[in-house]
């Protein structure tokens, strides 16, 4: 790397919210165009940038900044230069000339120190003084923060968000407890604060270091889908991540509650938030958990033999599904009636056992009741498939419940909805499809928004994969056995037809599946060499499947149970994209870290982003809807990269285009392999399933089920039989801690 010296002419382009600058700087002369974060930059400042130059494709040599300090101007020239530049509002080139034509190389000293003599300036009042040294004041500050910070080897764009959240107290707490930093800024973690307090001088037996450690553990926990986790296991986590002994970490916990941020149950350790969030859900199903008596029950009607339901009510269900020629079985039937008797009713059952005609059923029953009807799903894709199997408008829960962005608060991952308890969902029934995807938190956002009185339905696969995010709510709610339930295990005639469904059931069973390609949608490629798998891998997206599934090779979906190794989603991605999407000299690029995003390529969101901002277009380029929210698991594609304005768009579902500048990248992953988890509540013409071994833990039946259940048309298995074999015979799961079922029967 390299320095240059000089000042900043011209700012072409500047993200006010990351600080990524284009600029022209002057140095000896000379005009460099120089890219990188500058937040706080103003024109006219002299600046040292650390860099290197590199060759852009389309604009040419530029200096990449990886960092920079503001250097004082010693002279009038670059004082006057710096003032006149429109960094000090109110100062323009002309009164610039005369402050310093008035005071020369003393200027900056006068602004400082004895701003009131400005006012001997044409042009100048006392307010004027006041207002310029303020200003010159708080780019002073920010100016000297970034230096005291990058010393430390903090970049700059966290060094802006410290001192935006902390001001000139930074300094303090750098100094008593950087740990601070890891709780109330995104973007550090215990780790990068740990460093920072090393370098400080702060002992590792500190009891802010221990606290942090200990409370940064637990939230890793969280991570793995924990809503609580036991009190020796979380010590023995924090004794290796803080290297002391558990004697030393042990009272820490105590110090933790009295702070409010722990919740201790016996041997159960919680997150606040996390304990009330399980408690809040236990209360409110409880609330919702009421008779609901029709108008005719209530004036008296008799009762029929069939679940209870009254004469009328019974003979409305039996002409519905006539009309609408509907063949319900008994648990089906029973299914409905649940529904209409009760304000709140869980309906779980696996692939091809009628969930859908049963969701239809109860939609036409209320319908013609004259209720008000929404139906919702936790994905987009979840919801566009609840739209499709139902002809009524299905949405994303967060949609549902208005997501209010600009009230988010990232650092605390607070996130505020307009539908709460204060201003619950107009509607007299409320269905949720995919509740096994649906986690504690946007459950309990949910719930705050369904008014006592309101049906809830909560529909979804208690065999499929538990949620992305902390918790396992339908397991919880149907082991509980506090709640009406039913659940569907008659596979319909038309189901049969289909190996996959047959299959998924024999595999949730424990019953070995036949693997000899006589199916006509679940085939077994038997091959044991990862080159020969990538071949055959490419081969079937690019030529066979599409063909033989009506689809593209961008709807054909690779699932994988890993992240990393051969076969990991990782690996596979780039060699996905050198097939499905090559280089191409029509195609713009852009290269961050290790990924290259190419115009055209399959990408997915990997965290939820409640304030990016999305909107949804005309042909005729006219923003028709906006909105905001992009959430971990959306899948969409590239449709344009902006090298000059430092961004890319992606279009997801429904047509909703996202703009990311190149620093959020970091929240974007190339799927032409995504991990099985993140294929929940997806569904896909044709499913590849690279299985050729892996952590014994990971390759369950769990798994397998969860990924075959993905397939519209067609599986197809790469690898081995054995692995395959082996994962229906092994029962193990991950276990999440989660009090949510114990907590629904104290009340």
């Amino acid at each position: 790397m390299e320095t240059v010296n000089g000042y900043v002419e011209h700012i072409i382009f500047q993200n006010n919210e990351n600080g990524y600058t284009v600029m022209n700087l002057m140095s000896e002369g000379n005009e460099i165009i120089c890219v990188g974060m500058g937040k706080g930059l103003s024109q006219g400042e002299n600046i040292a940038a650390l860099g290197e130059y590199v060759d852009h494709p389309v604009y040419g040599m530029q200096f990449k900044m990886a960092s920079f300090q503001v250097v004082v101007p010693k002279d009038s020239i670059g004082m006057e230069r710096y003032l006149g530049s429109g960094a000090i509002k109110g100062v323009g080139p002309a009164l610039a000339a005369r402050i310093v034509r008035q005071f020369g190389d003393d200027t900056f000293r006068i602004i400082e120190e004895e701003p009131e003599r400005l006012t001997v300036v044409r042009g100048v009042s006392e307010r004027k003084a006041r207002d310029i040294a303020v200003q010159m004041e708080e780019k002073r500050d920010l100016r000297d923060a970034l230096v005291f910070l990058q010393q430390y080897g903090i970049s700059n764009t966290l060094a802006v968000k410290i001192y935006e959240t902390y001001g000139m107290e930074l300094y303090h707490v750098m100094k008593e407890n950087p740990y601070r930093l890891a709780e109330d800024i995104h973007g550090i973690g215990f780790r990068l604060a740990d460093e920072l307090a090393a370098k400080i001088g702060i002992h590792t037996d500190s009891d802010y270091r221990i606290r942090s450690g200990i409370f940064y553990t637990l939230m890793q926990t969280v991570g793995e889908g924990h809503c609580y986790f036991p009190m020796e296991g979380l010590l023995e986590r924090a004794r290796d991540l803080l290297g002391v002994e558990k004697e030393y970490i042990r009272p820490q916990l105590d110090n933790l509650m009295m702070d409010k941020k722990l919740v201790i149950k016996g041997d159960q350790v919680f997150a606040t938030s996390y304990y009330y969030a399980e408690l809040n859900c236990a209360r409110m199903l409880h609330e919702l958990n009421i008779p609901m008596v029709s108008e005719h029950q209530a004036e008296g009607g008799g009762e029929n033999r069939i679940f209870g339901l009254d004469v009328e009510v019974a003979a409305q269900l039996e002409k519905l599904a006539k009309n609408l020629k509907m063949e319900l079985d008994e648990l089906q039937f029973r299914a409905v009636a649940e529904s209409i008797h009760n304000g709140l009713f869980l309906l779980s059952g696996g692939p091809g056992t009628g969930k859908t005609t049963t969701i239809n059923m109860m939609i036409r029953y209320f319908e013609a009741e004259g209720l008000d009807i929404f139906l919702a799903a936790p994905t987009g894709r979840a919801a566009k498939r609840m739209t499709e199997a139902t002809g009524f408008e299905a949405r994303t829960i967060h949609r549902m419940l208005e997501l209010n962005s600009a009230l988010s608060d990232e650092d605390t991952k607070k996130v505020r909805f307009e539908r709460n308890e204060e201003n619950p969902l107009e509607a007299d029934v409320v269905i949720i499809d995919e509740m096994s995807m649906v986690d504690i938190q946007l459950f309990q956002a949910l719930l705050k928004a369904v008014a006592p009185g309101t049906r809830l339905v909560l529909v979804g696969d208690v065999n499929q994969l538990p949620s992305v995010g902390p918790g396992q709510v339908l397991r919880d709610l149907i082991s509980s056995k506090c709640f009406p339930m039913v659940e569907l295990k008659k596979i319909f005639r038309q189901a049969e037809e289909s190996d996959i469904i047959v299959n998924a059931h024999r595999i949730n069973n424990g019953e070995q599946i036949a693997l000899d390609n006589k199916s006509k949608d679940f085939f077994l490629l038997e091959r044991n060499d990862i080159n020969v798998i990538y071949k055959h891998m490419i081969q079937l997206i690019q030529e066979k499947l599409p063909r033989y599934v009506k689809a593209t090779p961008f709807d054909i979906q690779v699932l994988t149970p890993m992240r990393k190794g051969a076969l990991g989603c990782e690996t596979l991605n780039g060699i996905l994209q050198k097939y499905i999407n090559p280089p191409d000299g029509r195609k713009k690029e852009h290269v961050a870290g290790n990924c290259v995003y190419r115009e055209g390529d399959k990408v997915m969101q990997i965290r939820n982003n409640y304030q990016l901002e999305w909107e949804i277009v005309s042909k005729y380029g006219i923003p028709v809807d906006r909105g905001a929210g992009v959430f971990n698991g959306d899948m969409g594609r590239i449709l344009e990269i902006q090298e000059a304005a430092s961004c890319l768009v992606v279009e997801y579902d429904e047509h909703r285009r996202v703009t990311y500048p190149f620093t959020l990248l970091d929240e974007l992953e190339l799927c032409y392999a995504i991990t099985i988890h993140k294929s929940q509540g997806s569904e896909y013409p044709a499913v590849i399933l690279p299985l050729l071994g892996g952590p014994k833990m990971l390759l369950n039946r769990n798994l397998l089920y969860t990924a075959i259940t993905r397939a519209r048309s067609c599986v197809t298995i790469l690898g081995s039989s054995a692995t395959v074999r082996g994962m229906i015979d092994n029962v193990s799961e991950n276990r999440r801690y989660t009090a949510l079922a114990d907590r629904m029967k104290i009340f």
